[in-house]
C-alpha cells in the first residue's frame, strides 16, 4: 500500500454566523453603534496555524478512512454494467488495476424505487421499446449476479458495496451480504425512512451531498451515528462544470461536522479530483466504464480505463507531495545550502 497522507495544515473558513457582520463594513457599522465594541476584521479563508483536532477515521472492513490514512478510492460502477455481470467484472478488474480499494453498486427494488409517474413511460433501449419500469428490472443485480460480484471481490482483494436506494435494499443487502459499508446517494438526503434503515444496520456510512444545503445536510447527518459517517462533497450536475465544483466546501464540512469528508465527483477529467484530494478529500468515487460511447444516463460523465487508472496514480502522488505541515530543510536542499548562501 502506497505511502499514508500525513496530517497538514488546511484551509479554514472564518464562520459568520447570526451575530456575527460578514462583511468588514457590516462590522465597523456593528461596532460604531455598540458601545465598548471592537472590530475585529478577518479574511473569509486564512491559513489554520492551530488547526482543530483532525476527525478520527472510520473502519470499513479492515481499512480505515479518514487523515492520516491512503485516500479510499472507488471506482463507481453504479449501473453502467447495463445489467451484464461479466461488464461488471470487468470493471472491477480496471477498479484493482488502478489501485483502488473498492467499487460501489447500486440496488434498487423498482416497484418502490421508481416514481409512479415514470412506471409506464416508454423508453427507448438496446433491447427494444420498453416501460420505464422494465428497463430498470432489466439492469438490476440481484442474488445470483451480487454472489458472482462479491465472489469476485474476493478473488481481486477489493471491496464492494452499494447504495440501497429503498428500505427493500438495506434488508436485502443487510441479509445476504452482510453489508460491509452503506452509501447515500444524493438523491437520497431527504429520504429518512432510508436513512433511518441504514443507520439502524450499525455500519459505517458514506454520504454524499449533492443538490443540497447546509439545512438540507445538517438533517441528514442528525440520523447517523458520526463516529461512522464519512461525509462526500458532491455536486449532482453530470457532467460537472468546474464553476459548480465548490471544492472549499471539504474543509467548510470537514469543520461543521467533524467527521472525515471525502469527495464524489461527476466532472471530465481528473483535476477537480485532484484537487479536493489536496483539500484534504479522504476518499474519491468517480463513475467508471469501459466505454464513454455505451448506453446509458451515467456513461458519458464517467472516466474510461486509463483515466482511472490515471487519477488513482495521481492521487498518490499527491499524497507523498502533501507532508506534515512542517517547513524544514528537505534532504535534497542540504547540499544546495553551502553553494547558494551568504
Amino acid at each position: 500500500m502506497s505511502q499514508t497522507l500525513a496530517s497538514t495544515a488546511v484551509l479554514a473558513f472564518a464562520p459568520v454566523s447570526a451575530a456575527e457582520p460578514a462583511t468588514a463594513q457590516a462590522a465597523q457599522q456593528t461596532a460604531a453603534s455598540t458601545p465598548g465594541a471592537q472590530t475585529v476584521l478577518r479574511p473569509a479563508l486564512a491559513l489554520d496555524r492551530m488547526p482543530a483536532a483532525s476527525p478520527a477515521p472510520v473502519a470499513i472492513g479492515d481499512l480505515r478512512v479518514g487523515p492520516g490514512e491512503p485516500v479510499y478510492m472507488i471506482g463507481e460502477i453504479g449501473i453502467n454494467h447495463n445489467g451484464d455481470v461479466e461488464i461488471a467484472k470487468r470493471l472491477m478488474d480496471v477498479a484493482a488495476e488502478a489501485g483502488a480499494q473498492a467499487v460501489k453498486f447500486q440496488k434498487r427494488n423498482p416497484d418502490v424505487a421508481v416514481p409512479e409517474a415514470q412506471k409506464s413511460k416508454m423508453r427507448e433501449t438496446p433491447w427494444g421499446t420498453m416501460t420505464y419500469l422494465e428497463y430498470k428490472y432489466r439492469v438490476e443485480f440481484e442474488r445470483e449476479q451480487y454472489r458472482e460480484i462479491d465472489a469476485h471481490a474476493q478473488k481481486l482483494g477489493l471491496q464492494w458495496f452499494a447504495s440501497p436506494w429503498d428500505v427493500d435494499s438495506v434488508e436485502f443487502l443487510e441479509t445476504e451480504f452482510d453489508a460491509l459499508t452503506y452509501k447515500i446517494a444524493s438523491a437520497s438526503l431527504t429520504d429518512f425512512e432510508l436513512l433511518r434503515a441504514v443507520a439502524a444496520t450499525g455500519k459505517p456510512v458514506l454520504c454524499s451531498s449533492g443538490m443540497a444545503d447546509w439545512a438540507i445536510l445538517d438533517a441528514a447527518v442528525e440520523v447517523f451515528d458520526q463516529d461512522r459517517l464519512v461525509l462526500m462533497h458532491a455536486a449532482s450536475t453530470y457532467p460537472l462544470p468546474p464553476e459548480e465544483a465548490g471544492l472549499l466546501a471539504i474543509p467548510a464540512m470537514r469543520e461543521r461536522y467533524g467527521v472525515p469528508v471525502g469527495y464524489s465527483g461527476h466532472e471530465i477529467g481528473t483535476e477537480i479530483s485532484l484537487a479536493a484530494v489536496a483539500l484534504g478529500a479522504v476518499t474519491v468515487e468517480r463513475h467508471i466504464t469501459l466505454d464513454t460511447n455505451m448506453w446509458g444516463s451515467d456513461q458519458s460523465a464517467s472516466m474510461e480505463p486509463e483515466e482511472f487508472i490515471a487519477l488513482c496514480r495521481g492521487v498518490r502522488v499527491i499524497e507523498r507531495a502533501l507532508g506534515d505541515g512542517e517547513k524544514r530543510i528537505m534532504p535534497g536542499e542540504e547540499s544546495k545550502i553551502a553553494s547558494l548562501r551568504k
